[in-house]
């Protein structure tokens, strides 16, 4: 009898599709958000050392840096800047870490984040926008400063 060689006969196809994660798979990934979230920075950045992706993102579109951003960890913030975590990636809602930062007013991790090449412009609700809307003028003097030195090299 010949052989069959059609995917009907239980050959596989390569169709391009990515396979469907476990349970517990999907379980283990949501919860290195928890871990942004907590601050948890040693046992994060060693999974991530160790094959997590560093611009993992939860079904919001929130990465981990936009998690450890706006929960004020700013020691894990620069670990995923180590780490080379996409500073631009934006989230469903067209927020990335900078406008975070900018609307927590929390300095440190604006500087760090302009200083790792975040753009203040970027499309969607950006760091500028995040500064007109609340009245934050005092990040306004810090972003200034920032592409005022920029400009200066």
């Amino acid at each position: 009898m010949p052989h069959d060689s059609s995917p009907a006969a239980g050959q596989p196809q390569d169709t391009g599709d990515v396979p469907e994660l476990t349970d517990e798979q999907l379980e283990f990934l949501n919860s290195m958000f928890d871990l942004a979230r907590q601050g948890r920075g040693e046992e994060l950045l060693g999974l991530i050392d160790q094959g997590i992706p560093v611009n993992l993102a939860n079904a919001k579109g929130d990465t981990l840096l936009i998690l450890a951003t706006y929960n004020n960890h700013v020691s894990l913030v620069k670990g995923l800047l180590d780490r080379d975590a996409d500073v631009d990636r934006l989230n469903d809602r067209g927020q990335s870490a900078l406008t975070c930062a900018v609307f927590l007013q929390n300095e440190e991790t604006v500087r760090l984040l302009l200083d790792a090449g975040a753009d203040p412009r970027h499309e969607g609700q950006n760091a500028y926008a995040a500064i007109e809307m609340f009245g934050l003028d005092a990040m306004r003097a810090v972003l200034d400063e920032h592409q005022g030195n920029r400009s200066g090299r």
